[in-house]
Formats: C-alpha cells, structure tokens, sequence
C-alpha cells in the first residue's frame, strides 16, 4: 500500500466510478440555468438513481439537494424583499455564491471528497 492510501487521503477509497456520479450530482444543479426548479430535479434524480447502489454518491446527491432547496428557499426570501429595493442585490449574491459552492462541491467530489455545503438546511436525511 502506498503512502497516499495508508494516509486516507479518500482518493483512493472512493471508486472513480462513485466519484464521477458524486461530481454529477452537484452539476446536475446547473439545469436550474436553463429549467425553472431544474436545481433541485437534477440532484434529485441523481440522489433517486444511486442511493442504493452507491454510498458516496447518493450521500453527495442528498447534500446537493438539501443545498439547493435552500438555494430556491433564499430566492424566494429574495423575491419577497424587492419591494424594499435589496431583493434583487440579494438574489445577484445568492446567485454568485450558489454557482461557486456548486462548482466547489463538484472538484471535491471528483477527488473522492466528501462536500458538506455550509449554511444548508437539511432536509432531506
């Protein structure tokens, strides 16, 4: 055993295969740029199709999920407070952050990580 495996560096613990559809997992969240609530049915599906076959997978689809419920929950917080004029500041900085930690998750899925989105609300168990 090689000294990067001895060390538990989670690479080398997670197949390349479970790590590809963890990866997918969080992009899946991106078909919410081109269909409305696709943010949360992406992750969805993918949480549906390999929770029982892939322990990695499956726990990133949830952890996708729960995060991008709350995403769409901040939107609507968003969409409420237009009427004082910050609503739409705080949708464009929702929005930014959403892109960034979702494109975190998805690096550190490929690498065999295990992501935890922070301020998420969970959910979905």
């Amino acid at each position: 055993m090689g000294a990067s495996e001895a060390s538990g560096s989670g690479r080398s613990e997670v197949p390349a295969d479970e790590r590809t559809w963890g990866m997918l997992a969080h992009l899946a969240a991106l078909a919410g740029i081109l269909v409305p609530l696709g943010n949360i049915l992406g992750p969805f599906v993918v949480w549906l199709a390999r929770r029982g076959g892939s322990r990695f997978a499956g726990d990133q689809a949830k952890e996708a999920l729960n995060f991008n419920i709350t995403v769409a929950l901040g939107a609507l917080v968003c969409y409420a407070l237009t009427w004082l004029g910050v609503g739409f500041l705080l949708f464009v900085a929702l929005a930014l952050y959403w892109l960034a930690m979702t494109i975190i998750a998805a690096i550190k899925a490929s690498e065999g990580t295990r992501y935890h989105y922070p301020l998420a609300v969970r959910l979905v168990a």
